[in-house]
């Protein structure tokens, strides 16, 4: 993705998460941070695929992590405060999360055991009902646009929707790219249908179709050449810092290539990690009750590798794509994907701080009963 998606890499780049939550304790421990004081804090979407990570966050902290997130992996900066005073030394996890069928090699599909009929269906539902309205309105342009040989003229033919400027919302095609005509002048059509209008075809843009979009009376529809380069979106959107519509103010400056990208689910995540990313780095640096203490936050994907029959929990593997590390003496770093991914595979998986689970709960269950009185 332009500008944005170019550096983040995935194939070569995962870590299963019961291999990554060791390793960023002990990246933690390497700079510093105390056993035992560290507050994990985790900025995940509330689905139940998100519980296993938090588990293993529990063991090998030894603590249950603050919640730092919204719905979709959106940052909560204004808990910022509260965490800094729950722990001496401080880790933050931030993760956007998409499903993955490994059957189908499938991103965005998640299979949930606990429904009636084991169902798949979106991993991320907030990222799910978010591109909806862009992709059906990709899906509109995509047969609305079309190409034809017209009285001796190769034409593009296009939706009187899709050619009104004064639109509130919708996908507004870049006329100029599709329609021979001169710079700045008004496209004038060659002949007008009743719901769209054929115009003489941009030459640059015909040489990059197949010479059999060019059928006499026949209406080639654009599908797959209808790029990210073609088009762009308009929608009101709240930019209300955090509010309902922040991951969709997020991936709406990339929208045109989530929609039109091989996995657009997997694309959406990754471009809501790196806006968060960078979003929750500059409040950090900001927050008053971060100073003087050491602090880690980690961004990057969760895959939901969809569990089969006979499993508790997904196969979560991680992505990491950045991380902020400071330390009380004042010395910070940002890691960026390449070198955070090498400082990560260099840490011990063994841990001889992680709790055991089972043990702690016994020993709950054996202590003698409290009696708490008003």
């Amino acid at each position: 993705m332009p500008h944005l998606m170019g550096d983040f890499k995935i194939s070569d780049r995962l870590m299963r998460y019961s291999d990554f939550i060791p390793r960023f304790y002990n990246l933690c421990r390497s700079y510093g941070f105390e056993a035992g004081k560290i507050m994990p804090s985790r900025a995940f979407c509330s689905d139940e695929s998100q519980g296993f990570p938090i588990i293993l966050i529990t063991k090998h902290f030894g603590t249950f992590p603050f919640n730092h997130g919204r719905v979709g992996g959106i940052v909560a900066t204004g808990r910022h405060g509260p965490h800094a005073h729950h722990g001496q030394d401080l880790a933050i996890i931030q993760a956007s999360h998409v499903g993955y069928d490994s059957e189908k090699d499938r991103f965005g599909i998640y299979r949930r055991l606990q429904t009636e009929d084991r169902i798949q269906g979106p991993a991320c539902g907030k990222i799910q009902g978010v591109l909806s309205w862009y992709r059906k309105e990709y899906a509109f342009a995509r047969e609305n646009i079309a190409f034809s040989h017209l009285n001796g003229n190769d034409v593009v033919v296009i939706d009187n929707q899709l050619l009104d400027p004064n639109r509130d919302a919708g996908l507004f095609p870049h006329i100029e790219a599709l329609i021979d005509m001169e710079p700045g002048a008004r496209p004038e059509p060659l002949t007008i249908f009743s719901t769209s209008k054929a115009f003489p075809v941009n030459r640059a843009f015909k040489s990059r179709l197949p010479a059999e979009a060019w059928k006499g009376g026949i209406r080639e529809p654009i599908g797959d050449a209808l790029t990210a380069d073609l088009f762009h979106f308009k929608r009101p959107i709240s930019n209300a810092p955090e509010g309902r519509d922040q991951l969709e103010l997020n991936l709406s400056y990339t929208m045109p290539q989530i929609v039109t990208a091989q996995h657009p689910e997997l694309t959406a995540a990754q471009t809501n990690t790196q806006i968060e990313f960078d979003r929750t780095y500059r409040s950090i640096i900001k927050e008053r009750e971060y100073g003087g203490k050491n602090l880690a936050f980690i961004s990057g994907i969760n895959i939901d590798v969809s569990p089969r029959e006979g499993q508790a929990f997904p196969l979560t593997k991680f992505v990491p794509w950045a991380a902020y590390i400071q330390t009380r003496n004042g010395w910070s770093a940002i890691l960026e994907q390449k070198k955070l991914f090498i400082d990560l595979s260099a840490q011990s998986l063994e841990n001889e701080n992680q709790i055991d689970l089972e043990d702690a709960i016994r020993r709950m269950k054996e202590r003698p009963a409290l009696k708490i009185a008003p």
